[in-house]
């Protein structure tokens, strides 16, 4: 496999306006998400930015970026525009959502590893939940996984924002990472939203409705999320705790 890592970024965060620039420990937040996906050292990384600043930010570091339409519906529409400006024989995409500034580089090349061995056409991540608190919190989806005899990997059946699935046994945290083969993404953004995309607001929903198939990795422990103020606190307190 050849993969191309695209991160996509804006400034017009509905709960955290400008939150691809916002500072963490002296960095703005995107650049340290790109230096996470240069680690993984899976492939060339690119920022499909929204805006000429973020371009600004990410070239800054040393880093490439490209400027895609600020009107794109959704992350993964901006990636397949930034998939098709980059060029190149890329035959997996990987959308790194553009909010995880501390995410364990290993989770991005688990995503592209899990494709070859269950021959899905996305590759994902979920780590299990260690605070009983999120087994109701909506803002951490959870992933029902029928997982192989090994335990670490699977084929997701869905995912929704409520507990699931019931009964004894653990539950797991979705993180945000996608390895698409190229024509799955492909096909993926030309397809409307799907009725349960719409009830849960998960994007992933749609891929299974089509019959497009995801493959899940199981990972060590899912990364601080930034969607909200609070969010960039945690952050701003972890890479602080982790930064010599």
């Amino acid at each position: 496999m050849n993969p191309l890592v695209i991160i996509p970024a804006r400034m017009a965060s509905s709960r955290l306006p400008g939150k691809p620039l916002a500072d963490i420990c002296g960095m703005p937040m995107i650049v340290r998400v790109w230096r996470q996906a240069v680690a993984a050292d899976v492939g060339p990384v690119i920022v499909a930015a929204a805006e000429p600043e973020i371009v600004q930010a990410i070239e800054s570091a040393g880093g490439r970026a490209l400027l895609t339409d600020p009107a794109l519906p959704s992350g993964s529409d901006r990636v397949h525009a930034a998939a098709e400006l980059a060029g190149g024989a890329y035959d997996v995409i990987v959308n790194m959502q553009g909010d995880l500034p501390a995410v364990d580089p290993e989770a991005v090349r688990a995503s592209v590893e899990v494709l070859a061995p269950t021959g899905a056409d996305i590759g994902t991540v979920a780590a299990e939940i260690d605070n009983p608190a999120d087994y109701e919190n909506p803002a951490v989806v959870k992933p029902v996984v029928a997982w192989d005899v090994t335990g670490t990997r699977g084929r997701a059946l869905y995912f929704t924002r409520s507990r699931a699935p019931s009964g004894d046994g653990p539950l797991f945290h979705h993180i945000g990472i996608y390895a698409f083969r190229r024509e799955a993404l492909s096909r993926f953004v030309k397809l409307p939203p799907s009725p349960l995309e719409i009830r849960e607001r998960l994007e992933q929903l749609r891929a299974l409705e089509a019959g497009i198939s995801i493959a899940v990795a199981r990972v060590a422990e899912a990364p601080i999320s930034v969607d909200t103020p609070d969010d960039l606190e945690k952050a701003l307190a972890f890479v602080a705790r982790k930064t010599p």
